[in-house]
């Protein structure tokens, strides 16, 4: 039965994260998210608005943060299903927590009841649930923007790569023009930050790692570039373009004659366009076994936005970036 849990390292004072572990996942790790982890056990958990949370896989993700004492989930959608659904959990089981249920008559309804409670100060947080990103997103782009530009940043955890990574922006601005860019990666390089990166190395990807003007995206990060250079993109050092390859290759970029701070150690990922970064982010996910775990920065809140396809394991380690973010950015370590 699914279930998560930590597991510390023998003789270190670190947490592995399990959810649901077969054989061979109980053989690896995660360990770069293992600050992260530390840094949100101590905390108080948040409330979170969960938004259309009549679905297995969601209902899991929310109880397993619940379990970890990361947040409080609010379960926005049909009283009946959600209600049936965690029966069913807790036979499976053995324990599932309370949680109190907010009725809606469709997912429509369940966004704006979700960003109604953010506005009342009943949540600190949301996370999306079995509906689609579009529906979730309308009323937070109505009534929860900021002065910043709302973008989606995958931070991800992968075996084959020395750190966390930042991948942007795989689900929100599809065809973003040079401003949008400018503006995505700030967001990129804040939540870096909030991840105690102290001094972030953006790589700004292409299809080559040679500025030509037959290709608007070499175009575009010789400009942030140039922008990071002159002040324009502050507290990071940004190159590009860069190729996939030399950005998070050493080797590659060595073979390939590129002098450069970033390539091979790499924090972000800037993409060109959403279509390029979903696809880089699913692969990774799914044929490298990364873990992924998606927040929205930009708004007032921290926003949780994964796949409805996305286990457990994603939804709980979003969660438990929402609550750094919400903590960051309050400067406070209790409610």
């Amino acid at each position: 039965m699914p279930c998560a849990y930590w597991a510390r390292v023998p003789h270190e004072s670190q947490y592995v994260i399990w959810i649901n572990p077969t054989p061979e996942e109980s053989k690896m790790s995660y360990p770069h998210f293992d600050d992260l982890l530390a840094a949100i056990a101590p905390l108080p958990d948040i409330p979170v608005a969960v938004v259309d949370a009549a679905e297995e896989h969601v209902l899991r993700g929310a109880c397993e943060a619940k379990k970890q004492s990361i947040i409080e989930p609010i379960l926005i959608g049909d009283p009946d299903k959600i209600r049936h659904l965690l029966q069913q959990m807790e036979a499976d089981s053995g324990t599932c927590p309370n949680f109190q249920i907010v009725a809606a008559d469709n997912p429509d309804d369940a966004a704006a009841k979700g960003v109604e409670m953010v506005l009342s100060g009943a949540a600190k947080a949301l996370m999306k649930g079995h509906l689609h990103s579009d529906a979730f997103l309308h009323p937070i782009l109505a009534k929860l923007r900021t002065e910043k530009r709302l973008s989606h940043i995958f931070v991800t955890d992968i075996s084959s790569y020395h750190k966390l990574l930042l991948i942007t922006d795989a689900a929100i601005n599809i065809t973003p023009d040079l401003p949008t860019k400018a503006a995505i990666l700030q967001n990129a390089i804040d939540l870096a930050h909030i991840l105690d990166v102290a001094h972030p190395k953006a790589a700004i990807l292409s299809a080559v790692e040679v500025v030509n003007p037959a290709i608007v995206s070499t175009m575009d990060a010789a400009c942030l570039s140039k922008m990071a250079e002159r002040g324009q993109i502050t507290d990071a050092l940004v190159d590009g373009p860069l190729a996939f390859d030399n950005a998070i290759s050493k080797e590659s970029a060595q073979i390939k004659g590129i002098r450069s701070e970033v390539a091979g150690d790499a924090d972000i990922l800037l993409v060109p366009d959403l279509v390029s970064g979903n696809i880089l982010a699913k692969d990774l996910e799914y044929l490298a076994g990364a873990t992924m775990a998606g927040i929205v920065m930009g708004a007032k809140v921290p926003v949780i936005l994964t796949s409805r396809a996305d286990p457990a394991r994603a939804r709980l380690v979003s969660a438990a970036l929402a609550a750094l973010i919400h903590y960051h950015k309050t400067g406070a370590h209790s409610e």
